[in-house]
């Protein structure tokens, strides 16, 4: 038993590494709200773990260091049999199944898949909004919801109004239908109740099944007598938050009551509270309020939501990763069929695994380009860390004498050209 190291396998590792993450950000970038995260991961893994496989089995064709000169001869089409199977199909089984346990939510947490958006239509906001900015703000926001979401839209003044009921807004005919809604708004000049708008969402959020996750946004520059204990009551039960945008409640002519009311609302129920002095801010805010209420996660992107920053998470991305990075050393070693290499590519794909569930937990931001680039990092050293622990586990000293012919009842050493009989099949295979 020696250690040694193909160096032209390592390299070609990082070059399916390279290859593997670039298809999968074309995935990420092409895919993402048509499939389900768990196929696009598993996709993502069984891709990353088929470009590894390929440029691997091509390095030790062209220099058979680790599986001998008689594997090259005789079994190198096992492995191109083995290839698909053993990395795409293993590795997105794996992925999958994976993705699909990290974005199961502990306690009561949900996904936000329900939103409703409360406007103020009062007569004031023909003062702080007379270019009707938040109702553009509100389009944007349904313009970047993905299709499993729904929304529903209030408008309130004295009373509240519903002018679109909860619809999937599953592609863009249904957001313009949504759009031409939002659009037949006339101004008004009459007051606000805010608690009207409360009771009227809450309404379109007990016709939702339970087991949907939903958020409300409401939005007013004024005040009005709300009983937030009665309307609220519901919100806390069914664990709604209800983020508040007060506008321009700070300035000098601003409603200080009506800014700790919107404070209280959103503390009682666990959302925020945001002070915007200028419409054209409303955009900004609407979309920071949806992307810290997605509650999204997935094993290749930043968290999001209430889970942002959980450490049952964080832990349980690096184990899920360190696994995958395990099955992928695996993947190579049943590929060539060699037990030797699947003992040192698992355990070195366990470490680049871990290095690489690190580099993803801590590197992730949610920038497109710098997390394109986080992705492509880990997908390199989970390719390359991987090939080079031959060095830290022994192979046999010849290659050749490992590799057992299919037919027939000998082993051939490569060198001599010798036959034996078949005494011990442990060397070699699974």
């Amino acid at each position: 038993m020696q250690r040694k190291i193909n160096w032209l396998l390592v390299l070609f590792s990082l070059i399916g590494g390279a290859v593997g993450a670039v298809i999968g950000e074309l995935l990420l970038n092409q895919l993402e709200g048509r499939l389900p995260w768990i196929v696009i991961i598993g996709l993502y893994f069984g891709i990353l773990a088929l470009s590894v496989g390929l440029f691997c089995l091509i390095a030790e064709m062209v220099s058979p260091r680790l599986n001998g000169s008689s594997w090259r001869q005789r079994y190198v089409g096992t492995s191109w049999k083995l290839l698909v199977p053993a990395t795409l199909v293993m590795l997105l089984l794996a992925g999958t199944a994976l993705e699909f346990l990290y974005e199961l939510n502990v306690g009561r947490a949900k996904s936000v898949d329900d939103i409703v958006l409360m406007i103020d239509n009062s007569g004031s906001m023909l003062e702080t909004d007379p270019d009707d900015r938040r109702y553009e703000a509100a389009k944007s926001l349904i313009g970047q919801m993905d299709s499993s979401k729904q929304v529903a839209v209030i408008v309130f003044n004295n009373e509240s109004e519903l002018i679109q009921p909860f619809v999937q807004v599953r592609d863009q005919d249904v957001k313009n239908q949504v759009y031409a809604a939002i659009d037949a708004l006339e101004p008004t000049n009459a007051g606000t109740d805010i608690g009207d708008a409360l009771l009227s969402s809450m309404k379109q959020i007990e016709g939702q099944p339970s087991s949907r996750g939903a958020m409300a946004i409401l939005l007013s520059d004024g005040f009005s007598e709300v009983n937030t204990s009665r309307v609220l009551a519901d919100y806390r039960d069914r664990g709604v938050s209800v983020n508040t945008i007060g506008l321009g409640l700070s300035s000098a002519n601003g409603d200080i009551e009506g800014m700790e009311l919107l404070k209280e609302i959103a503390t009682k129920t666990g959302g925020r509270y945001y002070d915007v002095a200028d419409a054209s801010n409303l955009s900004f805010v609407f979309q920071t309020i949806y992307d810290n209420n997605l509650n999204e996660r997935t094993l290749v992107t930043e968290r999001t939501g209430p889970m942002k920053d959980s450490t049952y998470y964080m832990i349980l991305r690096i184990i899920f990763v360190l696994g995958l990075g395990a099955l992928l050393g695996l993947s190579l070693g049943m590929m060539f069929d060699n037990r030797h290499l699947a003992k040192s590519f698992t355990i070195g794909g366990s470490v680049s695994g871990l290095l690489a569930g690190l580099i993803l937990e801590f590197g992730l931001s949610g920038g497109t380009l710098a997390d394109a680039m986080i992705r492509l990092l880990a997908c390199l050293v989970l390719a390359s860390v991987m090939t080079m622990f031959t060095l830290a586990v022994p192979m046999p000293a010849d290659g050749a004498r490992t590799v057992m012919r299919r037919r027939g009842a000998t082993l051939q050493d490569s060198k001599t050209g010798f036959q034996e009989p078949v005494r011990d099949r442990r060397n070699r295979g699974f």
